[in-house]
């Protein structure tokens, strides 16, 4: 029998790797659809082909994040989701939107494939939104203040922002000619205003937390936290250089921008898990008081050990099976 602080570190892990990833995986999907232009109906097919084999997968990670929320820490879910019902519910129905839009727009008459994508396009920026919203209201530790309410709006459009830039990446490292030239251009536009949102959540985080600031700017904390937002700006940096270089000759270095955009995720959501561990709700709940038995949290571990490398070999396999530029989008 294992212990309930080691069960407990190891499921808060568990889910916290199951958001990262989605948060990359379904982040360029739904940035490449809060990009999808809507007068062109040969980039758009384009787009879409390039997310057809991932997108539908990547939203698994998600569903496994809330599940191993509600089952390993039922009082922080029910505790994250009454605070964060309307977003939630949002959510929800933007995903319905982008589901229903996808089929839709290859099977409907021709002349109602613009309002498909549409609607795709709606759906993935509701989704973004949403996310970001919670994102910020789950930072602002759930108050019910205007100052909150403020940062979660900024929050969402800083998501939405977040989730372009990396859609843009993906586009450049799947496309050619003047899609990718296009998609250049967003990485650019999008970049800068994730870069500010970083900036700003990165000064809004300790100032609003007395914790927070304590763990990042504490003796020796800060000699050895100070590399990743150090590393963070070098990121952007890179990635701004790479970008402006691009497109190249033989389209060497296509991937760079999307690697950094990944490596910048992956930065930001350490930094904020580092700053509120061993919360899971901020200030109010830790991972230890919302755990579930000792028993059930064992008996779901064999379980996870099999489920979670299973899902993670099926979506390594897809994108090796699907890897390249992308071909034409073909419904079977």
């Amino acid at each position: 029998m294992f212990e309930i602080n080691t069960l407990a570190i190891v499921f808060a892990s568990l889910m916290a790797f199951s958001v990262l990833l989605y948060a990359i995986l379904d982040g360029y999907d739904l940035g490449v659809g809060i990009l999808l232009p809507l007068e062109s109906k040969d980039d758009s097919d384009t787009m879409i082909a390039s997310i057809g084999p991932f997108w539908d997968a990547n939203e698994t990670w998600l569903v496994l994040a809330v599940g191993l929320l509600l089952i390993a820490f039922p009082v922080a879910h029910s505790h994250v989701f009454k605070e964060l019902y309307l977003p939630t519910a949002i959510l929800l129905i933007s995903l319905v939107l982008r589901g229903v839009a996808f089929d839709f727009r290859a099977k409907a008459a021709f002349s109602h494939k613009p309002t498909w994508n549409r609607v795709f396009k709606v759906g993935s920026l509701l989704a973004a939104l949403s996310q970001g919203y919670m994102l910020g209201m789950y930072v602002m530790g759930f108050e019910n203040t205007f100052a909150a309410y403020s940062f979660s709006l900024l929050s969402a459009f800083g998501v939405a922002a977040a989730y372009s830039y990396i859609g843009a990446c993906w586009l450049i490292m799947k496309t050619t000619g003047q899609l990718q030239a296009q998609a250049i251009n967003w990485a650019l536009k999008s970049g800068g205003i994730c870069f500010l949102g970083v900036i700003a959540v990165s000064f809004v985080n300790p100032l609003i937390n007395s914790e927070v600031y304590q763990k990042w700017f504490s003796w020796p904390n800060t000699l050895l936290i100070l590399p990743v937002p150090l590393l963070c700006f070098a990121l952007f940096v890179f990635s701004y250089i790479q970008l402006r270089q691009l497109p190249k000759v033989n389209d060497k270095g296509c991937w760079r921008p999307f690697v950094a955009a990944v490596l910048i995720f992956f930065l930001c959501f350490f930094g904020l898990a580092f700053s509120f561990f061993p919360y899971i709700v901020p200030d109010k709940l830790t991972i230890w008081e919302t755990a579930a038995a000792p028993e059930s949290l064992s008996f779901l571990l064999w379980g996870t050990i099999v489920v979670v490398p299973v899902i993670f070999c099926y979506t390594a396999f897809s994108y090796r099976v699907f890897w390249g530029k992308v071909e034409e989008l073909r419904y079977h």
